[in-house]
């Protein structure tokens, strides 16, 4: 009887990236193992087993030179994702060694034509110091932004080790972010990247989408959900790039596989979310308009109340707000409210009445009049006919 194959997944279980090319590698086992696989739930700090274990086969991420150097010593067939610059001069040399790398040129583009459909014209890139990923991730980004005549600003990392932890960093990444000319498109590394520069503009006084739109990567669903306001995000095509690389160490392992490989993570979409849910302003009091139209949407507000969030006379502002946005105050205020209307339709048990009440719409009665224009239905028809398959599923009955 053949030996079962005892593959190690060095990966973190803490993030989606982790997650889904686990999911992938598990679909691989299921179908062409079984696998003996070995899982250690964590962060990014893994190492290979230290007790009696007699492995296979490796997929790892290649967190520090001294899992590069264990794992060279091994001799296991590996598959080793995003290593940085030093991990990968250490491990390249060696033949039965492949990589999972990022199509950070793909990314990049679909990061910047979303800001770019909402007509921001500067960009800035954040990235993540020692990370080769993310390096190739900011000459992609700024490349493409300079292709269509733009300026591209990249935020400086701070050298000292000591400057980047994160309570002394916030505030250098704020007096960037203030400096950076406004209304501007962001492409963060990663999601965990982007929450933070969503706190730094918060530091800083910065309107979020308004004068600075964050776009992180790997559509991290607890991370963008979490962050404020809900961070849009390149999504990665994960659990395919997982099984392609559970197939190839299968290769490795057999023999029947030798040499170099490079499998590339492809994107998927951009997952919109508030952080980039905006049309590039110029006009700060437009901008400070519509983040307070954004963050009152649920409280039965008017245009009178815009108005005095601003300062301006309502004739200047409904002026100036038209010209801007090509809708009045009023129609915006329902935008708002058929949104998060939806929202709740489509992800929550709430009545409709409570619905309305929840988007701000106070009674039943506006809100199925806004549906009828928008629509062309009833909010009932609408939750029947936009509900997926598992409608029947209980739902969250509180946001």
């Amino acid at each position: 009887m053949a030996e079962i194959p005892r593959v190690a997944l060095l990966l973190e279980t803490s993030r989606e990236y982790g997650r889904g090319l686990l999911r992938g590698v598990v679909r691989y086992s299921r179908l062409h193992g079984p696998w003996s696989l070995l899982v250690s739930p964590g962060h990014f700090d893994q190492e290979l087993p230290k007790v009696k274990w007699r492995g296979s086969g490796l997929i790892a991420r290649i967190s520090s030179p001294k899992l590069a150097r264990a794992i060279k010593a091994s001799g296991l067939p590996t598959i080793a994702l995003e290593s940085s610059f030093e991990e990968h001069a250490m491990l390249r040399p060696k033949l039965n060694i492949c990589e999972v790398r990022s199509d950070s040129a793909a990314i990049a583009r679909l990061a910047a034509e979303h800001l770019l459909e909402r007509g921001f014209r500067s960009f800035a890139y954040c990235g993540i110091p020692r990370c080769l990923w993310s390096k190739t991730r900011e000459e992609a980004f700024s490349r493409y932004i300079s292709l269509q005549n733009y300026p591209c600003d990249v935020y400086s990392h701070p050298r000292a080790k000591s400057d980047r932890q994160w309570e002394r960093e916030q505030t250098r990444l704020a007096d960037w972010l203030r400096q950076l000319p406004k209304p501007a498109g962001l492409m963060a590394a990663n999601d965990d990247r982007g929450r933070k520069v969503l706190q730094a503009c918060s530091m800083a006084g910065i309107l979020i989408p308004e004068e600075v739109a964050v776009v992180g990567v790997d559509n991290d669903e607890l991370v963008c959900e979490l962050s404020d306001p809900p961070l849009s995000s390149v999504s990665l095509d994960l659990e395919k790039t997982g099984y392609e690389a559970a197939a190839l160490l299968d290769g490795l392992m057999s023999e029947r596989i030798d040499g170099y490989h490079q499998l590339p993570v492809s994107p998927l979409e951009v997952v919109a979310r508030r952080s980039t849910e905006v049309v590039a302003q110029e006009d700060r009091d437009v901008a400070i308009a519509l983040a307070f139209i954004r963050d009152n949407t649920r409280r039965p507000i008017g245009v009178a109340d815009v108005v005095k969030s601003t300062g301006l006379s309502r004739r200047t502002l409904e002026r100036r707000f038209q010209d801007a946005v090509g809708r009045s105050l009023h129609e915006e205020i329902t935008r708002c409210r058929l949104w998060r209307a939806k929202r709740l339709l489509l992800e929550t048990d709430l009545p409709v009445a409570a619905v309305a009440e929840a988007a701000g719409f106070g009674n039943l009665k506006p809100m199925v009049r806004a549906f009828r224009a928008s629509e062309s239905c009833s909010p009932n028809d609408f939750r029947r006919r936009t509900r997926p398959a598992d409608a029947d599923t209980p739902r969250a009955r509180v946001i």
